[in-house]
């Protein structure tokens, strides 16, 4: 998740920990030290370009009915990656459908793949198998190019680092500007395209996915001088530069909303448990981290946590389904529809 890289380098900025990491992931990837779970993902991504094992073609099923233009047969200004996640999970069915009228409603000139659509190939890469996320990278790199599209702009914190991150870590460039969709909503807001009329009563705390927030940076590239305890802040890669205000704004500029911080937060965030691997193949132990961030959200006194991942919006709904305990999960957008009233 990232945390280790950012708390070691408070006072060891010569280490680069998750950079150590994925290279041993690939190293016992290549010597046959797999674990079968990740395995399996990999052979789904291979077989139906997704990695939760679903049919390729119905992911672009959630966006039926909502005569968005397919960016394979038409020019929008803006491609819009759904990310696996949100393609297939029922559960998110409403939140990617509402970010989606929220563009829609801000005049966004909007494009997506549909059934076309293929995973980043981020998660094949963090678990060890580069040659695979390569492949994916490569592909979405040419459907990017081939749509025309200026931006592209994803829901999925783990696409957003993938394509910020790990294309570049890869020495491959994603042609078009890269925005999370908390960015995009961010300038929407701020551009007075969309219109907050209604109050949303609520104290909420809001979660940093550790894909937005520390792993969320650019990748600065191998440092050249001899000495790393000389690099520059903007080198470290320390989890400073992540992707924090935007939704915290968001949330601000929303009637009614009371924020209210958890102790960790920004780049020492409490990682949900379902990334890197984890969820697949450890999924008790995903689940005892995601229990830990809902007693920490908690005991802030609010009535919801708000995030803006999939990943983590659904695995701290099953918590709350699994404990009881009495705390509302919502993606920022979903705040953002419900103050525009859609």
């Amino acid at each position: 998740c990232g945390a280790c890289d950012a708390a070691c380098k408070a006072y060891r900025d010569d280490i680069d920990i998750s950079e150590v990491l994925l290279e041993l992931r690939a190293y016992c990837v290549e010597n046959g030290y797999v674990l079968p779970e990740h395995l399996d993902v990999i052979e789904s991504m291979k077989r139906e370009d997704n990695t939760l094992g679903e049919l390729k073609e119905n992911r672009g099923q959630w966006a039926e009915g909502l005569g968005l233009k397919n960016i394979n047969n038409e020019k929008a200004e803006v491609m819009f990656h759904a990310g696996c996640k949100f393609s297939y999970d029922p559960g998110l069915r409403d939140t990617i459908r509402g970010i989606v009228k929220i563009l829609i409603r801000a005049g966004v000139d909007i494009g997506i793949a549909g059934k076309e659509e293929s995973c980043c190939g981020g998660k094949a890469y963090e678990n060890g198998y580069q040659g695979d996320g390569k492949t994916f990278a490569d592909d979405m790199i040419r459907r990017v190019i081939a749509s025309g599209a200026k931006t592209l702009v994803t829901p999925c914190s783990d696409c957003y680092a993938t394509f910020l991150y790990l294309y570049s870590r890869m020495g491959k460039e994603m042609p078009v500007k890269v925005l999370h969709i908390s960015q995009f909503m961010e300038e929407l807001i701020k551009d007075n395209k969309i219109e907050l009329k209604n109050e949303v009563p609520m104290r909420v705390t809001y979660h940093d996915p550790c894909h937005l927030g520390r792993k969320g940076e650019p990748y600065t590239g191998d440092w050249a001088g001899k000495d790393k305890f000389q690099r520059p802040e903007h080198e470290k890669r320390q989890g400073w530069f992540g992707i924090y205000d935007p939704p915290r704004n968001i949330l601000k500029s929303l009637k009614g909303i009371e924020l209210v911080e958890m102790e960790r937060i920004r780049e020492y965030s409490w990682c949900c448990g379902s990334g890197g691997g984890v969820l697949e193949a450890f999924p008790e132990f995903a689940m005892e981290t995601a229990r830990e961030r809902l007693e920490e959200a908690l005991s802030t006194g609010a009535d919801a946590l708000v995030t803006s991942c999939p990943w983590c919006e659904n695995i701290f709904k099953e918590a709350v389904e699994e404990t009881g305990i009495d705390l509302k999960i919502y993606d920022i957008n979903d705040l953002v529809r419900l103050s525009m009233g859609l």
